[in-house]
Order: structure tokens, then C-alpha cells, then sequence
């Protein structure tokens, strides 16, 4: 079991970041949460099987279609118990 958290820069407001993070995320099978922030990056959380963390963090260096990904920060963090994956 494994939790990371992301910050991601680049264009990833306003191109379908989160709605997408959302359905990568529940298809993985890993709980967290993804928003915006008010500097135009975006955050999220992925908690659950190491392997399914680390495909949502490479998920996260590309992004949709329509984002520019400049950079992508990761931060271990210790397993809360999340169950569900959310956009905030």
C-alpha cells in the first residue's frame, strides 16, 4: 500500500485534468482526491497499490489531450485508509 501526493504545473486548468485524473484513478482502483489550486496548479492524492500509484503518477506527467505538463512534484506520504477516489 502506497499514498503520493502531486502537484502538477503547467496548462492543467480548464483541459479536463481532474475529470480525467477522476476516471484514471477509479479504473486503477485507487482512492485520493485531485483539485485545482488558486496559483493554477493542480493537486492530487493516490493511495492504494503501489503499482496502480506509480501508473497515476505517470498518468500525471502526461495528462490529457489538452494540458501542457511542465512539471510534476511527488511526495511520499504514510497510507491514510482512503476508500474512494473524489474531485474536490
Amino acid at each position: 500500500m502506497k499514498r503520493v501526493r502531486v502537484v502538477v504545473s503547467g496548462r492543467v486548468q480548464g483541459v479536463f485534468f481532474r475529470v480525467e485524473c477522476e476516471r484514471r484513478a477509479r479504473e486503477l482502483g485507487v482512492a485520493g482526491f485531485v483539485r485545482n489550486l488558486a496559483d493554477g496548479r493542480v493537486e492530487a492524492t493516490f493511495e492504494g497499490p503501489d503499482d496502480a500509484v506509480e501508473v497515476a503518477l505517470a498518468w500525471c506527467r502526461e495528462g490529457p489531450p489538452w494540458a501542457k505538463v511542465e512539471s510534476v512534484e511527488a511526495t511520499e506520504e504514510p497510507p491514510v485508509g482512503e476508500r474512494e477516489f473524489r474531485v474536490r
